[in-house]
């Protein structure tokens, strides 16, 4: 099992490098390919209409005209051990880790985007628990009461929780219960919920309607096996019969999908954030799009990925944990 942790922690490590490596190009060789010359690139941190000796000076400092290797290169030494723009006639420092520095706001990307994650985190760690207890509990009983009321009722339920797009959820329960502003849980942990309630809820309808119909299925498919049968003919409780291994067996794949829907809100609610005017990663990607301001954007993707690779790390190893087989492959 160590070495089984081990190696997969180092492959997470090299993904996180591949990541790095493909995140920066997509921002700094695809416009080239796409015709953009570097005096563009650099003309979007001086303002309107640059002077060409403004434009080339920008272009040293930032280090633009240097191969894309170099470049690549001290954007991971920044990360590590922090970075310094000539940006004027005063040298910028950016601590370690260095995830940029916005040159239009002059600031530092990394505090930012710590201050926005427990905001995205609350979202997502209290969605989560809902869709997860929720959807799973529902797909059962209509697994076990398959064709009756309940079954049919909730399954059309979820049907329309997953058809109806995030955005019109969220404004419809805005119209009908207001919006409230966010509280951080060190300053009142009841009214940090109470501000959460609703997004959680919102969040939580679209995700526990996916997950009750897949737990459906999946229970379905399971209580119709051989080992299933012969657990009831041994006399076992339903009870046992059903959680330890029914439901063992049907939730193994929502392991997966539960890493991967984790982990991409952990990377920002964008939609959410926005609609209930919650100041999270989603919120500050989407100020950095609309602002063409590249630091905030790229800050993001790389925390985004990083969240990703976590998650699917931590999979892994429930996988390797629930099933022996996994560890040997």
């Amino acid at each position: 099992m160590a070495a089984y942790i081990i190696r997969r922690v180092f492959a997470a490590v090299l993904l996180l490098l591949v990541v790095s490596a493909v995140t920066f190009a997509i921002f700094f060789l695809v416009p080239r390919l796409g015709g953009q010359t570097l005096d563009s690139m650099a003309a979007q941190y001086v303002g309107k209409s640059p002077d060409p000796d403004v434009i080339a000076a920008v272009k040293k400092n930032l280090g633009l005209d240097q191969p894309l290797y170099l470049q690549y290169w001290h954007f991971i030494k920044g990360i590590v051990v922090g970075a310094q723009y000539q940006f004027g006639p005063d040298p910028v420092t950016c601590n370690a880790p260095c995830f940029g520095y916005s040159f239009k706001t002059h600031t530092e990307i990394w505090p930012q985007l710590v201050d926005r994650v427990p905001v995205t985190l609350s979202l997502a760690v209290g969605a989560a628990v809902i869709w997860v207890v929720s959807g799973v509990a529902i797909g059962v009983v209509s697994a076990l009461k398959r064709g009756s009321l309940f079954d049919r009722l909730s399954m059309g339920v979820a049907l329309a929780g997953v058809s109806l797009p995030m955005f019109f959820t969220g404004l419809v329960v805005l119209a009908l219960f207001g919006n409230g502003e966010y509280v951080p849980i060190t300053e009142d942990p009841v009214a940090w919920a109470g501000s959460l309630v609703l997004p959680w809820c919102t969040l939580a309808l679209l995700y526990s309607a996916l997950y009750a119909r897949l737990t459906r299925a999946g229970m379905l498919e399971t209580m119709s096996e051989d080992y299933i049968r012969t657990a009831r003919a041994k006399g076992l409780q339903e009870r046992k019969v059903v959680v330890k291994h029914g439901l063992r067996s049907a939730l193994t794949p929502l392991v997966t999908i539960f890493g991967m829907d984790f982990a991409l809100l952990l990377g920002g609610a964008v939609i959410t954030e926005r609609v209930f005017s919650f100041q999270g990663l989603g919120a500050f990607a989407i100020q950095g799009v609309t602002t063409a301001d590249l630091p905030k954007v790229m800050g993001v993707t790389l925390v985004a990925a990083f969240f990703i690779v976590i998650c699917n790390l931590l999979v892994d190893l429930v996988y390797a944990a629930i099933d022996p087989r996994v560890r040997l492959s």
